[in-house]
């Protein structure tokens, strides 16, 4: 399995993948789920992937394809790499997960194995604004809206919290990748099938290519801190609440209220009845 997150901000972007895959537990191997696609000064794209690995490498290798023609038709069929926008970018994409369906779903199915892919594709290219999708198996994508600013792939439940209560448009890119790696941390803790070494990137707007790039491993001393500190600040808070209180006589806040709301069903027997 893995985990993936990609966040759409007001300041940029940011970027965040494990690279665990594992077919049992006695199979676990490591492959990076990141790739960059740069062009300094006219275009900067990151794809995360999740899902079968296998369909994953052959859409990641359709796309490093930089120029292609139609023989047919003598024309340049468009790319990632001469795109004009990344909704078309985002489209490429999306056909190429259907060419590899058609090519290989057939013989995946015969095998017993679900055709089975999902990335996180966002970036910039120069004339337009950032953009940030999550494209399906079949080929079809939905884009980040201020009210959604972040999409997650894989093993997504055990980080979404955080990413609830922290993520805006405005929220500063540091604080933002700070955040993702709460989120990913707080996965590993819950899930052995996410692991490190973690990719990260940190883009910001309007500059079409990033030097904040780093790669994480668990003896990484911020990545550290911030494992150590979370746990730790989270138990300070959980102990600074009060414990529930029943009687609503000794506190503001009881835990059992009289307002005739409905009950949970109470079966009572008498001593000496017996339940068959």
């Amino acid at each position: 399995m893995t985990y993936c997150v990609g966040i759409k901000l007001n300041a940029g972007l940011v970027f965040l993948s494990d690279s665990r895959t594992n077919a049992g537990v006695d199979n676990i191997s490591t492959f990076r789920k990141m790739i960059i696609y740069e062009r300094p000064g006219d275009r900067f794209m990151v794809l995360l992937s999740a899902g079968n690995l296998s369909i994953a490498q052959s859409v990641r290798e359709i796309l490093q394809v930089e120029q292609l023609k139609d023989r047919a038709e003598d024309r340049e069929v468009v790319t990632i790499w001469n795109a004009k926008s990344m909704f078309d970018a985002a489209r490429v994409l999306g056909n190429a997960v259907r060419h590899v369906y058609d090519r290989d779903a057939e013989a995946l199915k015969y095998a017993g194995v679900e055709f089975n892919v999902s990335l996180v594709f966002g970036g910039q290219i120069r004339g337009e604004s950032m953009r940030l999708f999550q494209v399906y198996s079949a080929g079809n994508f939905i884009e980040a809206t201020p009210e959604t600013p972040y999409f997650q792939v894989g093993e997504s439940k055990y980080g979404k919290p955080v990413l609830d209560r922290v993520i805006t448009p405005d929220t500063p890119l540091d604080e933002a990748a700070k955040c993702a790696l709460v989120s990913m941390d707080s996965t590993m803790k819950s899930n052995l099938s996410v692991g490190p070494p973690l990719d990260l990137v940190v883009y910001e707007a309007n500059r079409f290519q990033t030097d904040k790039i780093v790669c994480i491993d668990m003896q990484n001393p911020y990545y550290r801190m911030l494992h150590g500190s979370w746990g730790q600040k989270l138990r300070e808070v959980f102990d600074s609440l009060e414990d529930p209180v029943w009687d609503d006589a000794h506190t503001e806040t009881p835990l059992k209220v009289t307002d005739g709301r409905s009950k949970p069903l109470k079966k009572i027997t008498r001593p000496d009845e017996r339940l068959i």
